[in-house]
């Protein structure tokens, strides 16, 4: 029984389907958390959720920023953006179990020591505030009134968190943090026009994982979303500021990549790049 960690699919099912290869994976016997982003950009979006949704409750599948947006199309809420590439999904014949599917997904999960979200843990947060937090979005996004709280969830403010935050800007501001956020200040306040590597945080801002006196910096946290920080990544650079970054950027170009939950902190990492020309096995150690 193994439990493998899976960075940003994005629609790229060939390269997914060589990863599960490579590592033997078996739904009766093993467990794959992805971290979201499963859609979009990548070619084969609707084989990708028919392949995870197939594994039942051996697939752990987080939502991520592309998944909430495909959402938001759906219902009404948002446009298809140049670059989209979800047409297969929205004439799915099943989509209506897609979308279900999707709304029940988590924000956050915490299994084997290991806090996994799709982009970040805002500074102020510690573990169960930042699991009950996603709680409260997963059981709107799960309820009878998903579609009202889906209208609520788009916009860059509130860009600070205040535990006294309520109503929409309440959650808008939990999905912006756990789901789209990158750079953060050291008063709290995030930042969604930046992207490209860590170097490129504007004056006063740091990836959120480095923010300073961030209360999850004890916690093992992995996470997506941010692929310029392992810009085709096949060496043993994923693990700082004990955080895990598994966005390998297998849609641009680069690897996805699985890493294999051990004990110790030690994890084995399994790479395929995009073309599925090859493929790489190591072990790291969180430092």
């Amino acid at each position: 029984m193994s439990s493998y960690m899976i960075g940003d699919v994005q629609g790229c099912d060939a390269p997914l389907a060589k990863l599960l290869e490579m590592i033997d994976f078996s739904p009766s016997r093993d467990t794959l958390y992805v971290l979201g982003d499963l859609i979009n950009r990548g070619p084969e979006n609707l084989a990708t959720l028919n392949r995870l949704i197939g594994y039942g409750t051996s697939a752990v599948c987080l939502l991520g920023n592309h998944d909430i947006h495909f959402l938001g199309i759906e219902c009404g809420l948002r446009s298809l953006k140049t670059g989209d590439t979800l047409n297969d999904v929205l004439s799915a014949w099943n989509k209506d179990e897609i979308v279900s599917w999707l709304r029940s997904r988590p924000l956050a999960v915490y299994a084997h020591d290991c806090l996994m979200v799709h982009a970040g843990v805002y500074p102020s947060w510690d573990l169960n505030t930042t699991l009950t937090l996603a709680k409260e979005i997963e059981c709107e996004l799960g309820g009878p009134d998903w579609v009202n709280c889906l209208t609520t969830l788009f916009g860059n403010t509130p860009s600070t968190w205040n535990n006294e935050l309520i109503g929409t800007d309440r959650q808008r501001a939990i999905v912006n943090a756990l789901t789209r956020m990158r750079f953060c200040s050291a008063t709290g306040e995030m930042e969604f026009g930046t992207k490209g590597p860590a170097a490129n945080a504007p004056f006063g801002y740091f990836p959120w994982f480095a923010v300073p006196g961030r209360l999850t910096q004890d916690v093992l946290i992995a996470f997506g979303h941010w692929s310029a920080l392992n810009p085709n990544d096949s060496h043993d650079s994923l693990v700082h500021h004990n955080v895990m970054s598994l966005d390998t950027g297998c849609v641009w170009g680069g690897c996805l990549t699985a890493v294999e939950l051990g004990p110790e902190n030690s994890f084995k990492k399994i790479q395929v790049n995009c073309e599925q020309s090859d493929q790489t096995i190591k072990r790291v150690k969180v430092v």
